[in-house]
């Protein structure tokens, strides 16, 4: 396979990476990206798994990296969170048709762990044989509620491709609090400051989301941590969630454990938990090394069982 396009379910098209290793894959993982970031920030990430005989995959979300048309606004998505679920979903069957006898993980981080688990329930027959979840959280209902709340007001306001401060300081602006004193407004992204400058300094990184976007990952948000949805999963599907114990988008652990409590609440029989020492990208932390260890080693546990 080759780098490509594919047409969205929300009009335009996304664009799509393909990382290849020598030879024939011996697996395949999809990566499903965070707000206001884009898939070649996984680069060394999926190149260490290439060395390892794995192929990687991943696509650009409408309004991000190179997904961004003439007429789109970056941070926005075209036909909501079902469209950019449907989208990865696309990818998902377009890599899985070109190697039909090739075991397909998931892998989704952040917002793209919302994006996954929406996948896992939605699609509980995609044929993947494990999932995994990194950066993820869990949202009090009153807080979802209030969310939406703010974004309906700021959308009648200002249009839902507009951006608001309010709305961003609500949604995100306690992310950094945890770390003062602050040198960026990133701080809260990992330890390494050369990963948070980097960030900063990439114009396809770190926009405000539109009101319209943070409306579709509240709502998307909501929909995941619904018990008929939960319900609606592979029960033997294998899940393990990773994150930083000091990553504030899963409260520090506590909301990452809640939403692996969840899975197991819901019958789901395979589901660990990893805490590492870091922040909220563990795949670009100080020790990284050790994570990229740990996901090769799980999905090899998978694929060769002892």
């Amino acid at each position: 396979m080759e780098n490509m396009y594919l047409q969205s379910a929300g009009g335009g098209k996304i664009y799509c990476r393909v990382w290849e290793p020598d030879g024939a894959p011996r697996a395949i993982l999809q990566i499903v990206h965070g707000i206001a970031e884009h898939v070649d920030r996984y680069d060394g990430f999926a190149r260490f798994l290439n060395s390892k005989g794995i192929l990687v995959v991943a696509d650009d979300h409408m309004g991000h990296g190179k997904s961004i048309g003439e007429g789109d606004t970056q941070g926005f998505f075209r036909g909501g969170w079902d469209a950019a679920v449907t989208d990865s979903r696309q990818l998902q069957e377009t890599v899985m048709k070109a190697y039909p006898n090739v075991p397909c993980f998931l892998l989704g981080h952040s917002m793209g762990s919302f994006m996954a688990r929406t996948m896992l329930f939605r699609y509980p027959d995609s044929g993947i044989r494990g999932a995994i979840i990194s950066g993820t959280g869990w949202q009090p209902a009153v807080m979802l509620k209030a969310g939406l709340a703010l974004c309906r007001r700021e959308e009648k306001r200002y249009g839902e491709r507009s951006t608001s401060a309010a709305l961003n300081q609500v949604v995100f602006g306690s992310y950094n609090k945890k770390f003062r004193p602050n040198r960026t407004d990133y701080d809260w992204l990992c330890t390494d400051e050369a990963v948070v400058d980097r960030y900063i300094e990439d114009p396809l990184c770190g926009f405000d989301a539109t009101i319209g976007l943070a409306r579709d990952m509240l709502t998307g948000i909501s929909l995941i941590e619904r018990k008929e949805n939960l319900a609606r999963m592979n029960k033997e599907l294998p899940v393990w969630f990773f994150s930083g114990d000091r990553d504030p988008v899963g409260n520090m652990g506590k909301g990452v454990r809640q939403s692996a409590e969840a899975f197991r609440k819901a019958g789901m029989k395979h589901v660990s938990v990893t805490l590492y020492c870091g922040r909220h990208e563990m795949l670009n932390e100080q020790n990284k090394e050790q994570v990229y260890a740990d996901v090769l080693r799980w999905i090899e546990r998978i694929i060769e069982p002892a």
